[in-house]
């Protein structure tokens, strides 16, 4: 048995945009009894009907390998890459975070929005809602620290990422 270490890694692939594509990509997941931290998926190329799936999952370069490699058997994939082994990668997350703080926290609200640089969707009687894009452990932070001045309601896009070069 290997002592290799589980590492989170963040795939890219590459699809037709047809009915059942992302089932088959999800499908060879659940069928392997590997997990998806994060999936998202959208188009990407209009013109020659393509979509993007932006898969986080966890395992050993061994496993992450037979994934990468089982993904490219599939009809449907046009290309993968695993973000994480390329090092030169721009990865984001949006949020969407509604609070009801207590009446006497809206300062300290005010204060943890101004440092982590949300932006304020709407705000009316005693509830606010605060957009912010940034790293997941960034959001995870400021969820965090929301979650100790009032009720929170949260909405995540899930990690999205791109190549720098």
């Amino acid at each position: 048995m290997s002592n290799q270490k589980k590492e989170k890694h963040t795939i890219s692939v590459l699809v037709n945009d047809e009915p059942g594509a992302l089932a088959r990509v999800i499908g060879l997941f659940s069928g392997r009894g590997y997990n998806i931290d994060s999936l998202t998926v959208a188009p990407v190329n209009l013109s020659k009907k393509y979509s993007r799936i932006i898969i986080v999952t966890q395992g050993t370069n061994m496993i992450i390998e037979q994934i990468i490699h089982s993904l490219e058997r599939l009809i449907q994939v046009k290309k993968v890459i695993d973000l994480t082994s390329e090092n030169s990668t721009n990865e984001k997350e949006l949020a969407l975070i509604k609070i009801f703080p207590k009446k006497n926290k809206v300062n300290s609200m005010k204060k943890i929005i101004k440092k982590y640089k949300a932006k304020l969707i709407f705000n009316n009687s005693n509830k606010y809602a605060f957009e912010i894009t940034n790293s997941p452990d960034i959001i995870n932070s400021f969820i965090i620290e929301l979650n100790k001045i009032g009720s929170i309601d949260v909405s995540r896009t899930g990690l999205i990422a791109i190549l720098k070069n």
